[in-house]
């Protein structure tokens, strides 16, 4: 199979170096330079450092190159999910492709299914999320994750093209769950880190990972999702990879705040802004619209608004009162 990832940074190039040796690969950078100097060194020293390029992955930034494709990984985050759709309308407007983002876009609250939906639904395409670190892909470590399409024979189909020894990829036809358990478990990676951050120890976390897990579960089923989707790979899996892995950068930036830094400073830090700080508001907004009860996330958003310190949030999820689980 003909693929290009569209987007050079850390995921994206970890999933061009893991398809490189099945399929015929191209990583697509949005910036020349970049483009040039991952040539250059046959390998992503800016995102991915450590991970050398197979001899087959061929690297561009033009374009054009997507109309050459049979299928597109988009590995743009959310905030850059339009501007990719927008490009794949114009190069490549009938090629099947997938996304690999997970969050809310800011100001709207749409997942990704919906920005594709209004701006380019013809096409057959699908979410490909799950429990999976980078560098843990990038270097051919054991990994599982889910591969959700509206349509479960394109799901189906495509999951088994880039299955893999090292990579397995299960289908799934809720992409609405599916989506929704890839944005909140960020929000609960950032409660991780805090709870961790301030020492509280693991029945903490292992409480909170269960509740959060509990919040996620309510959010998707109002959302239309399916339960049993949540005690899955993209549910539980990644629930628990990323609120107790030192590779998530949500806890990262929990652990952060925990230690007394200002979200400016832990986004300095970063380089950049994790999902799970976006995703936090348009998941409450959206929970209050939908009468949906989200104690975590809300304490969550309101550190990250200035509105609580860390040691306060604690408090206030120990205030409440106990109820039937």
């Amino acid at each position: 199979m003909n693929i290009t990832v569209f987007g050079a940074g850390a995921w994206g190039t970890a999933l061009a170096i893991n398809f490189a040796p099945r399929h015929r690969v191209t990583l697509l950078a949005r910036d020349a330079n970049q483009a040039t100097a991952m040539q250059g060194a046959r390998a992503n020293n800016r995102y991915l450092p450590g991970c050398p390029f197979p001899e087959g992955l061929r690297i561009s930034a033009k374009p054009e190159v997507l109309n050459t494709s049979d299928l597109i990984l988009i590995a743009t985050p959310v905030s850059g999910l339009r501007d990719a759709l927008l490009l794949l309308l114009r190069h490549a407007p009938a090629i099947p492709f997938l996304w690999v983002c997970k969050g809310l876009e800011t100001n709207t609250g749409a997942l990704p299914h919906r920005m594709v939906a209004e701006m380019h639904g013809s096409v057959p395409s699908g979410a490909l999320s799950g429990p999976s670190f980078a560098q843990e892909v990038a270097h051919g470590l054991p990994t599982a994750i889910t591969l959700a399409a509206e349509n479960p024979d394109f799901a189906r189909k495509t999951a088994l093209a880039l299955h893999g020894s090292r990579l397995r990829i299960y289908a799934s036809d809720d992409l609405v769950g599916v989506e929704v358990a890839g944005a909140v478990k960020n929000v609960l990676a950032i409660a991780s880190g805090i709870s961790d951050g301030l020492g509280l120890g693991l029945n903490a976390r292992a409480a909170l990972i269960t509740r959060g897990l509990a919040e996620i579960t309510r959010f998707g089923v109002a959302a239309g999702a399916k339960r049993e989707t949540f005690m899955g790979l993209a549910g539980m899996g990644d629930v628990i990879l990323t609120c107790t892995g030192d590779l998530s950068r949500n806890r990262h930036v929990g652990l952060s705040l925990a230690a007394g830094h200002t979200l400016k400073q832990v986004a300095e830090s970063l380089g950049h802004v994790a999902e799970g700080v976006n995703a936090a508001r348009e998941v409450i907004r959206r929970a209050l619209a939908m009468g949906i009860e989200m104690p975590i996330c809300d304490v969550v958003c309101a550190v990250l608004d200035g509105r609580l310190t860390a040691q306060d949030a604690v408090e206030r999820l120990m205030e409440r009162d106990p109820t039937i689980e």
